[in-house]
């Protein structure tokens, strides 16, 4: 009996330890958040507010993920025909300055202020731009005077209680992929990132009036469906094309809608019962870009719980991870939904938990990103508790792009050390521009990369060359060891660097 009684003993206390154990992290991982700005759903909270105050906001979104081991921040820069920058296609966004083309002047560099900071927190900045929105609503009143419903009407069809672009003009192509090159040109981002919205949502009883483009542009003995994807692939492709001719580093995302098609309707498709899909309603065929090599990643959404009957999670992780080719795939999920839903699954603290871990059960996926940036941040402490402890307890790299070079990071050398009251400024040389650099404290002997958990921080590299220490974070090290990772995500290997003269 007393052996009995040691043996249950020692079983609970193995099995209560597993419960706070945090499970196997991978070294890489994409871990992004959406931050939407369209009615100013995450930030800013008001575009109204003052410079000083949407700085604050924005800085306590990015802490918040910095704190959850997040490395990509995907930022909404255009949401309807409008944009959070200066640009020479389209107005002052009202989500940022409070009235449609307008701008104080402090506003007016806060995207290159909003991308420094991102970098500064070893995180990427993907650019979030939605192509096709023209209006949020019917309130055409309040729209700039150079807003292309003013400028070029003739682009727009109205569709329920928005304005769309139509995507079937060779003109709006144009626009768009100048949009693109606008961006990738005069700042400094990782990606630009499409979400879900092409083609409208089908809505009940309207048509979408495309008929006379449709007409004049369409190729012979081409339908309209056809028609209509061959006008979304037109974009990917020359999203892709105008990107890479820029800058071959940045990357292009897209988040589609999580059901590509049903199989009642399709074989190929998941066991699912979606009211719309991507290919049928919203004329999109991520497939197809995916196979010609268009893409860099997708994060199809795939916002429902892991059980639920029409569409269930799982089973369309699954579908994607057997579908995907050619780029990296990641899982977007929906803590939007936890406790705020019909569907009672998301009242379990686990749902969302759950989600990542069967995520990280596919060898195919890798990595998540969260819609939305807010939904974490309020009345979810349990949650975020939980996901921090058994799934994001260290640090990951991000995933390597697919069109990384074959060259190689090595040899990177130190070329000089300045040192100053509070910062030790160490230049560097390479054969390849490098994004951050990675400090470790220093192990003799030490040949391969270090394990993140031995990380001290990670800095952003200045000008290709350039790593600042704060001394706070150095103390009285006299060697620190040093990894690169460049822009296509690839990390070099240790450099040690003697501190002390």
């Amino acid at each position: 009996m007393r052996k009995l009684i040691c043996y249950l003993l020692l079983s609970f206390l193995v099995s209560s330890c597993s419960i706070f154990k945090p499970t196997p992290q991978p070294r890489t991982e994409f871990r992004g958040f959406w931050i939407a700005t369209v009615v100013n759903i995450d930030w800013p909270k008001n575009g109204n507010d003052s410079v000083a105050k949407q700085k604050k906001d924005f800085i306590e979104i990015l802490d918040f993920y910095k704190d959850l081991n997040f490395n990509a921040a995907i930022v909404q820069i255009r949401t309807a025909g409008d944009a959070f920058y200066e640009s020479d296609h389209a107005p002052w966004s009202r989500f940022l300055t409070g009235t449609e083309g307008t701008i104080a002047t402090p506003k007016s560099t806060l995207l290159n202020w909003m991308i420094d900071e991102t970098h500064k927190r070893g995180m990427e900045f993907h650019a979030w731009l939605n192509p096709y929105r023209a209006t949020f609503d019917l309130k055409t009143d309040i729209l700039s005077e150079t807003h292309d419903y003013n400028v070029h009407p003739e682009w727009l069809i109205k569709y329920g209680k928005k304005y769309y672009y139509d995507p079937g003009l060779p003109e709006v192509q144009e626009k768009m992929v100048s949009i693109i090159d606008e961006v990738v040109a005069n700042y400094d981002i990782d990606a630009i990132h499409f979400d879900d919205y092409f083609y409208p949502y089908r809505i009940q009883g309207e048509t979408f009036q495309d008929a006379i483009s449709f007409y004049n542009c369409r190729l012979p003995n081409q339908n309209l469906a056809d028609w209509r994807r061959s006008n979304i692939d037109s974009l990917i492709k020359k999203s892709h094309d105008i990107i890479k001719k820029r800058k071959p580093w940045v990357q292009l995302g897209v988040s589609p809608f999580g059901v590509w098609k049903n199989k009642t309707t399709d074989p190929k498709g998941s066991d699912t019962k979606a009211g719309q899909t991507t290919y049928e309603d919203l004329y999109a065929d991520p497939i197809l870009w995916m196979e010609k090599g268009w893409l860099d990643y997708i994060i199809p959404q795939v916002y429902w719980s892991m059980e639920l009957p029409v569409a269930s999670h799982r089973k369309i992780v699954d579908w994607w991870s057997n579908n995907s080719q050619n780029t990296n795939l990641y899982i977007g999920n929906g803590p939007y939904k936890i406790r705020n839903n019909s569907d009672k699954a998301w009242d379990s603290k686990k749902e969302l938990p759950n989600q990542i871990r069967y995520a990280r059960e596919k060898n195919s996926v890798q990595g998540n990103a969260f819609f939305s940036a807010k939904s974490l941040m309020n009345n979810k402490a349990d949650v975020v508790k939980y996901l921090k402890r058994k799934h994001y307890n260290k640090p990951a790299l991000l995933p390597i792009s697919r069109l990384a070079p074959e060259t190689s990071l090595n040899p990177i050398t130190l070329k000089s050390i300045n040192r100053s009251t509070n910062t030790i400024s160490l230049k560097f040389e390479g054969p390849t521009p490098t994004r951050y650099a990675m400090l470790f404290p220093y192990k003799k002997n030490q040949k391969e990369t270090y394990p993140l958990k031995k990380l001290i921080t990670k800095l952003p590299v200045k000008d290709n060359r350039e790593v600042v220490l704060p001394l706070a974070i150095i103390g009285k090290r006299k060697h620190i060891a040093i990894t690169f990772i460049d822009f296509y995500g690839r990390e070099s290997l240790p450099i040690i660097v003697h501190l002390k003269n």
